[in-house]
């Protein structure tokens, strides 16, 4: 298998393992990548889940060798793949993690993007490589890096195509933060098994109050988040919640 699939206790780890080509993207891949999200998607035992790459590098973009052949509704079948891997990332009601070694470019960074969270290590370098090959950006990398830099630092990143070594994207805000490569998988793997252990059905209303966030008014983002919080005081993690507060100790969420 090219994306291999793991379960460490309730993290699931998604590996892009093609490291011949740094992991560059196949049509099988494509399959897969998207069974491994919507699978987790209703797996209730997993409660966050880390994309990362093996052999020291994430991802080269899509596999060149698979461009091109169709005609218009070849294309147009191709970007359906990667759209509804993209959608089936960022729409997960679970935590994401993206754990960057090296090379992380294209659509691979589209990828990387649309996870709630991104750590690199060192030899971490991003691009929007598309310019290369005279294509505009897809994986909905302009709407990501738009939320993330605002526009004039996204159309810079874009239309340059220019690599962004680990250092500057923690600057720019593009990772949350940049380990030594030996460490990385571990990092994430601590973060994401924190965040497993808390309250899944409140994160995935907070996922949904930051979608709101950036498409509503004020008052639109009040009436939602009226209508979710009384949804989130009926759960068994709430009444956890309540109760360990009462008797000082850490809460023990179950994530239902």
């Amino acid at each position: 298998m090219t994306v291999t699939i793991e379960k460490k206790g309730n993290v699931g780890v998604v590996t892009l393992n093609r490291p011949e080509t740094k992991n560059a993207i196949t049509q099988d891949m494509r399959q897969q990548l998207w069974e491994a999200f919507e699978d987790f998607a209703m797996d209730s035992d997993v409660r966050c889940v880390v994309l990362t790459g093996a052999g020291g590098s994430f991802c080269s973009g899509v596999d060149v060798g698979a461009l091109g052949g169709g005609g218009v509704p070849g294309s147009m079948s191709r970007m359906h793949t990667l759209h509804r891997i993209a959608r089936a990332i960022h729409n997960l009601k679970k935590p994401t993690i993206a754990a960057i070694p090296g090379v992380c470019v294209g659509a691979g960074w589209g990828f990387a993007l649309c996870c709630d969270m991104i750590i690199a290590d060192e030899n971490a370098k991003f691009a929007q490589i598309f310019r290369n090959i005279a294509l505009a950006p897809d994986a909905g990398s302009v709407w990501s890096l738009t939320k993330l830099v605002g526009p004039m630092r996204a159309k810079e990143l874009c239309y340059s195509g220019r690599l962004v070594k680990a250092p500057e994207a923690l600057e720019l805000g593009l990772v949350m933060e940049v380990t030594k490569p030996e460490a990385l998988q571990d990092r994430a793997l601590e973060m994401a098994q924190s965040l497993a252990s808390g309250p899944t059905i409140a994160y995935a209303l907070a996922k949904r109050q930051f979608d709101f966030a950036g498409s509503s008014s004020f008052d639109q983002f009040l009436d939602a988040e009226y209508a979710m919080q009384p949804v989130a005081s009926r759960t068994e993690d709430h009444e956890e919640g309540i109760a360990a507060f009462r008797e000082r100790r850490p809460p023990n969420f179950k994530g239902v």
